[in-house]
């Protein structure tokens, strides 16, 4: 009996241990064309992950969704991502880089497939699966990052179909437009004087 334990005990240690990942699914009261629409175009995405975007749905498009319009270029939030694989009211994925609190991590590149799944008519299920993490240090505070984010994104999604209407960012922008002012005042202040 014991040495049959063996062979699988080996077998066991040998296995590679399953990729770390971010898993999410969300069900959308829309039908699959209204939500491939909001996870394929400018339009689309502001109306609930962000409040500016460019998006090129096409292999190599742009995907590229600024939580911050008003930062410098690089640190707007998801800048210079791809789409990497699209099949249309199917499947979409693209690259993505941790926030710019996290340079480390932010030099790398992750990436995140959505899926949608017809339910009925009237509404699609959405999984997303976010991979390609490192270990340790910033990697570790990047995925739990991601881990909320994305719930609150998929939540924001479910909702905008369910009020049926877009996210409003008007609050957020104001929020944004006094921490820059803040930032700006506060580089002024701490700048050497002149003589």
């Amino acid at each position: 009996m014991k040495l049959l334990a063996l062979p699988l005990l080996c077998a066991a240690l040998a296995a590679p241990a399953a990729e770390r990942a971010i898993d999410k699914e969300v069900v959308v009261p829309a039908g699959v064309d209204a939500v491939w629409q909001a996870w394929t175009t400018a339009e689309g995405v502001t109306s609930f992950f962000a409040p500016a975007a460019q998006i090129e749905p096409r292999v190599g498009g742009a995907f590229q969704i600024h939580f911050d319009p008003l930062a410098a270029p690089g640190s707007r939030g998801a800048d210079d991502m791809r789409i990497l694989a699209i099949q249309p009211g199917r499947m979409l994925s693209f690259d993505w880089n941790a926030p710019p609190h996290l340079p480390a991590a932010r030099a790398q590149r992750t990436f995140v497939v959505v899926r949608l799944h017809p339910v009925d008519d009237r509404s699609t299920r959405v999984t997303l699966h976010h991979t390609g993490w490192g270990d340790g240090g910033e990697w570790d505070q990047a995925y739990a990052y991601f881990d909320q984010a994305w719930a609150g994104v998929l939540k924001n999604l479910q909702q905008r179909f369910a009020t049926g209407r877009p996210y409003d960012w008007s609050e957020w922008m104001q929020q944004l437009e006094a921490w820059h002012r803040q930032q700006a005042a506060a580089a002024a202040a701490s700048a050497p004087k002149g003589r």
